[in-house]
């Protein structure tokens, strides 16, 4: 088959909306608890991690200015395991490329992979604590992070502000640690070693940031020590209605233009493409048959850890690899698979050739659906079989009608 014998339309893609509206006005009034709290001149320390969360910038910015506002002298650490090649200097460039820049916030980002030893966690096992150095020896850590379904396990507490004292917070040291439990023990330990960090008195809250389905801003929720898993567990509910997902069962090949750290931990959002690649662990729906992926986002700056949850790539992508900090994070995780390098062909007309053909379909019968990334599912090309369904089920609407999938001279795809 010829992929330029594929005949797609530009769908709509239907999900919930909610925007929060004025994210100034949302934090003083959701802070008002830290009023009673901070002292002047305490150094509070503002735990960021390393994720295309909308509008972080901003929201560490209004954070920063209110605490300033109360007499406080912020800062803010990076808290994101062994991201950014698992060194200081590659965690604040990650932050910076998210916006979160000592020149745009107004304060110093202090970063650095040194911990300090908390406790022993409360378990049979008795694993150590540990919490980044910075944190640890300021007066205070309010941690910020969106709260949604993780990529890697399903629990009550998943990637959100609970995961973030336990993985972001205890750097590339406790990151490891905790990987070592495999998928079922960071469910399960996760929880257990946050209490000890919160036991430890070191913070004094937490951002949990909820977004709809078509990644705006939804809520912002605060935090306290007393109420943290109650938070984390709520918003988890409330991110899992709310988020945008491919409304299929089944897709023969999925192409998805972009991967990258700032989308997704896994640089493709497993929730989204049905495959976790973990072993032991169940995938999920849609069930695609081969997924494509073409290209890293820059932002990733070369980490491509996810890219063996996709069967064929470009040489665009390969090229971009940092290997150093793509293995750093794969090996720290585990979760071997998912470094594994798929298929490599030489530019988009080729990768889809192999995918498509590879997926024993007519041009009019094969179910292929190309996305922007698994963060944004706001659009898709689609072929008849699965518009059909999407019509039928009043799930989309159509945009642009039936044409044939174009590329370049240069074999790229033509773009969204």
């Amino acid at each position: 088959m010829n992929p330029k014998e594929i005949m797609v339309c530009k769908a709509k893609l239907f999900h919930p909306v909610d925007p929060i509206g004025n994210i100034e006005l949302k934090i003083a009034e959701i802070c008002e608890p830290l009023k009673e709290i901070i002292k002047n001149k305490d150094r509070i320390a503002i735990a960021v991690g390393s994720r295309g969360i909308a509008n972080i910038g901003l929201i560490t910015k209004v954070l920063a200015d209110y605490l300033m506002q109360l007499g406080a002298v912020p800062f803010i650490v990076p808290a994101m395991g062994s991201h950014g090649g698992a060194t200081a200097e590659g965690q604040t460039e990650l932050l910076e490329g998210y916006g979160v820049s000592s020149e745009f916030t107004g304060v110093p980002v202090e970063s650095s992979m040194e911990t300090e030893y908390i406790a022993d966690a409360d378990h049979l096992d008795a694993f150590p604590v540990y919490l980044d150095k910075n944190a640890y020896h300021s007066d205070g850590v309010i941690a910020v992070n969106r709260v949604k379904s993780h990529t890697d396990f399903h629990g009550v507490h998943e990637s959100g502000i609970v995961k973030m004292l336990v993985i972001g917070l205890g750097k590339h040291k406790q990151a490891a640690l905790m990987h070592r439990f495999g998928a079922d023990g960071l469910r399960d330990l996760i929880p257990v070693a946050a209490k000890a960090v919160l036991a430890s008195g070191k913070i004094i809250g937490g951002l949990g940031i909820l977004e709809d389905g078509h990644d705006n801003t939804s809520d912002i929720v605060f935090a306290s020590k007393d109420n943290f898993f109650e938070v984390d567990a709520e918003l988890l509910k409330r991110s899992k209605r709310l988020m945008a997902k491919l409304p299929f069962q089944k897709i023969d090949s999925l192409v998805i233009d972009k991967m990258g750290k700032d989308i997704s931990g896994s640089g493709m959002d497993t929730n989204v493409i049905g495959r976790l690649r973990i072993k032991g662990q169940p995938d999920d729906y849609p069930d695609c048959d081969i997924i494509t992926i073409l290209d890293l986002t820059d932002a990733s700056h070369g980490n491509a850890t996810g890219m063996g949850l996709a069967d064929i790539t470009t040489k665009r992508l390969f090229n971009k690899i940092d290997w150093h900090a793509t293995y750093a994070n794969i090996i720290t995780s585990g979760f071997l698979e998912r470094g594994f390098l798929p298929i490599v062909a030489e530019n988009d007309l080729e990768a889809i050739d192999v995918a498509v053909n590879g997926a024993n379909h007519t041009p009019d019968t094969i179910r292929f659906a190309r996305i922007k990334s698994t963060l944004d599912l706001s659009e898709a090309y689609l072929t008849k079989p699965l518009f059909d369904q999407l019509i039928a089920e009043n799930k989309g609407e159509l945009l642009v009608d039936f044409r044939p999938l174009v590329f370049g001279d240069d074999g790229m795809i033509a773009a969204f």
